[in-house]
């Protein structure tokens, strides 16, 4: 019951992530006709009762997470930018063993020398200094991109309380972290040791997600009032994103770049 229990709560601080790179550069979100035709290939299996999931979802953000990342704006810059790459950092414990799995052997071995640089010249990441050496930062990887590389279909497309819109495939890859997957999961709470806790794996999640959701604020803002179905726009949005980063492709949607506080705080 124990272990039931851990699985859900970090499940639940997952949600942050659902809607990782949807925004334009200039704040504002959109979908072209290719994308349109690339989303609709995936089944909506559940519609009536994802729609019901998803209005739960979008109160519980208003009450709680919005606030909570409208306050974390507040925090002076440089503990932001620090924050944000001491998390971008750990993030490659899993992106490294993706990029092998994908065959990217030159990105994993980038990845593998950022992390040991930041890690120690960079003060556990707080830093980015493998920047300075000009290994600059690549896209993250994960399970779910890499079981789209090696040809699995999405499977249906459906919304999970709190954890957001997901598919078969990418709940599938979800897992794996917890299966060995994730070096950082493996040292706080698979395995018992005495430099970390297992506090330390949900309090890292959970401010990768403060963090992400504080630098989209305008970015959710503006699907939500541009957007005459916002259910419809979320999951076209989402979809596409997942291909575009399975393809390593910049084509599908034009990202922002979710780590530059410096450019959020002069908007």
């Amino acid at each position: 019951m124990k272990k039931i229990l851990t699985l859900f709560i970090i499940l639940v601080i997952s949600q942050f992530y659902t809607l990782s790179s949807y925004a334009g550069s200039d704040g504002t979100l959109e979908i072209n006709s290719k994308t349109r035709d690339q989303s609709a290939e995936v089944k909506d299996c559940f519609e009536t009762v994802n729609r019901g999931i998803f209005a739960f979802n979008q109160g519980l953000d208003k009450i709680f997470f919005k606030p909570v990342a409208k306050g974390y704006r507040l925090l002076p810059k440089p503990i932001r930018s620090g924050t944000s790459n001491a998390l971008s950092n750990l993030s490659n414990v899993v992106t490294i063993p993706n990029n092998i799995l994908q065959g990217q052997f030159k990105e994993a071995s980038i990845n593998t020398l950022r992390f040991s640089i930041n890690t120690t010249l960079g003060i556990a990441g707080i830093f980015d200094v493998a920047s300075y050496y000009g290994l600059n930062k690549l896209d993250k990887e994960d399970y779910g991109q890499t079981l789209g590389t090696w040809g699995v279909k999405e499977g249906c497309y459906f919304v999970l309380p709190v954890l957001g819109p997901t598919t078969v495939r990418d709940t599938i890859g979800s897992l794996a972290n917890f299966s060995g997957g994730d070096a950082w999961y493996n040292l706080t709470i698979a395995n018992d040791t005495k430099y970390f806790e297992n506090s330390d794996y949900y309090y890292s999640r959970l401010t990768a997600g403060v963090d992400f959701r504080a630098k989209n604020l305008e970015a959710f803002d503006s699907l939500e009032n541009n957007s005459m179905d916002l259910y419809a726009s979320v999951r076209s949005l989402y979809l596409q994103d997942r291909k575009r980063k399975i393809l390593n492709s910049d084509e599908t949607t034009e990202t922002m770049n979710d780590d530059d506080w410096e450019e959020i705080d002069t908007q």
